[in-house]
């Protein structure tokens, strides 16, 4: 189904319109790192020093231009800074000159800061000032923008510094930009829209309202784009609108008169909500990004990032199709949003190999059910060492006490088949290892949640740290509202030209047929994975007159060869 979207870009006093003239986004550490250790964006004559440290948690996001990965962290110890030296700013006026950088404060602070200072000569330093909203819910990223005190200078230093024990700060996307006080072309907030959310790439637009036009001739520079709408050059007020192919960013300039104008942000997501059921063989590029795909999008942003590899994983029951995914440590979580359940039964199917447990030490959650607001706190499959070997749990739950662990033990480089299941009607959370596909399953460990699970609506691929996530291959993802233990669109077409019909079936004769028309045999499964009948198919027909109305799962073989159908009798 096809979404259409629109994201609002947030503008802070002006900002969002001018030239940026430096900007440092804090690079992609690998793991915690010192800032003398670290590689900025910016090199000579900018120099970075300080005794805060860089890190990729808890990535910049929910402004404009936020780029995630590394962000600059300052911990709860009073005095930790991180000093900017060697910015040139002299080429422009210090009234139009302005400081931005993306914010982030522990809830816990409440009306403390970080002291922002600006110095000429790297002795005397003025404090500016600067606000942002204060106690509940100000645990996220948000845009500062400081519109006076930036000294134009040859040699500005840029001082961030900590001021309390009891919170934490972070910092990232520092820009300076010239705002031209004189330019009359003024420009408001952006909108973004998709055209279409497809799983092919859409494309998108921007539409940028003006005023103040028809004062001068203007020149609109926005590389990638095709450019339409109203031309501020002899229109007083109107729109432009920008055409771009998704997952490109937009850099919009706006020259003429007085006027420099710079409008820019992140490409939207224009990607569909996938619908039930969800087959995923990962079928994509080799070493490709999953969250590039248009299946999945990001639900945290790392510095390392799930990647394809070549090859499949083998269970029995199962004809592996396209590649597979591999990752190890901290990263990116990627998410694949999918039809929202409320009611009835959801189960999340796929086969798993931890290939290196080294230097792995602790527990952690790895593959999650998550709602439709992208939390976290929902259904979770835990895993954890054991000696040379390792185990699973599930949890509703963050909190390891909640954790219940299978008693199995599996060895490094073995295939597990898993599959995750949620009952609305009962409030009872299961893993099944190792089911026959098509075939009966018992379960492996429940959980009853002691708050009721009220919606599904993602499934979520984690990488946590170094120490805690192993390195982990995931293949033949399936997501549906049956336990019929079947995995990816393979399985489901094993048998060439199978058919089978009427479904739903009013009447007591279903009828099956395929392209080799050769012997075929059917067992036939309740939704609890009971057998309830098992056939030969005779002149392409089976007899199930003995079965009540309700939903069913059909396994066919012909030929060593095995497919599962869904079956309504109405």
């Amino acid at each position: 189904m096809k979404r259409l979207y629109i994201i609002i870009l947030l503008v802070y006093s002006s900002f969002g319109f001018s030239q940026t003239f430096y900007s440092e986004d804090m690079g992609s550490p690998a793991t915690t790192t010192a800032i003398a250790d670290h590689t900025f964006q910016n090199a000579s004559p900018i120099i970075y020093s300080g005794t805060a440290d860089v890190r990729t948690s808890t990535a910049s996001t929910g402004y404009t231009g936020a780029t995630g990965s590394g962000n600059v962290f300052f911990t709860g110890t009073v005095g930790r800074f991180l000093l900017i030296e060697g910015i040139n700013t002299s080429s422009y006026s210090a009234s139009d000159i302005q400081l931005s950088f993306g914010h982030h404060k522990s809830a816990n602070a409440a009306s403390n800061e970080l002291i922002v200072e600006v110095s000429e000569n790297g002795t005397d330093f003025t404090q500016l000032t600067y606000s942002r909203a204060t106690g509940t819910g100000t645990s996220n990223w948000t845009l500062i923008t400081i519109t006076s005190g930036i000294p134009s200078t040859t040699n500005l230093r840029i001082r961030f510094t900590q001021t309390i024990t009891t919170a934490q700060f972070r910092i990232d996307d520092v820009k300076l930009t010239n705002v031209s006080a004189t330019c009359a072309l003024s420009l408001e907030t952006p909108v973004v829209a998709c055209e279409a959310s497809t799983l092919a790439l859409d494309n998108y637009t921007v539409t940028i309202p003006f005023t103040g036009g028809s004062l001068a001739t203007y020149t609109i520079n926005a590389p990638g784009a095709t450019i339409g709408g109203d031309n501020p050059s002899s229109v007083a007020s109107g729109n432009i609108v920008l055409t771009y192919t998704e997952g490109t960013n937009f850099d919009v300039e706006i020259t003429g008169g007085t006027c420099n104008l710079e409008v820019s942000g992140n490409s939207p997501e224009c990607k569909p909500i996938n619908t039930l059921p969800v087959n995923e063989p990962f079928n994509y590029t080799v070493g490709s990004e999953l969250n590039a795909s248009q299946m999945w999008t990001n639900a945290s942003v790392g510095s390392d990032n799930i990647l394809v590899a070549t090859g499949n994983l083998n269970y029995t029951g199962i004809t592996s199709t396209g590649n597979h995914v591999s990752f190890a440590g901290t990263g990116s979580d990627p998410r694949l949003p999918f039809t929202e359940t409320t009611s009835g039964e959801l189960y999340v199917s796929f086969l798993t190999s931890v290939t290196d447990i080294t230097g792995v030490s602790g527990t952690t959650y790895f593959a999650v059910l998550n709602d439709g607001s992208n939390s976290f706190t929902t259904a979770r499959i835990w895993m954890r060492n054991d000696g040379t070997q390792y185990q699973f749990g599930i949890s509703p739950t963050a909190a390891a006490g909640d954790i219940v662990w299978s008693a199995n033990l599996f060895n490094v480089g073995s295939t597990q088949y898993l599959v995750l299941g949620y009952d609305f009607g009962t409030n009872t959370l299961s893993l099944f290892e190792n089911p026959t596909i098509g075939g009966t399953a018992s379960t492996t460990v429940s959980v009853t949640p002691a708050s009721a699970i009220t919606s599904f609506a993602g499934f979520i691929l984690r990488q946590d740290s170094a120490t805690n996530t192993p390195a982990m291959l995931v293949d033949e993802l399936t997501i549906d509202t049956l336990p019929n233990f079947t995995l990816s669109s393979s399985s489901f077409n094993a048998i060439d030209g199978l058919t089978m019909y009427p479904n739903p079936l009013k009447g007591n004769t279903l009828y099956l047929t395929s392209t080799a028309n050769a012997i075929m045999t059917v067992q036939i499964f309740d939704v609890l994975g009971k057998e309830v009948l098992k056939s030969n198919v005779i002149n392409n027909t089976v007899n199930v007159s003995g079965l009540n109305s309700g939903v069913y799962i059909v396994k066919i073989t012909e030929e060593g060869k095995t497919a599962t159908r869904k079956l309504v009798i109405q």
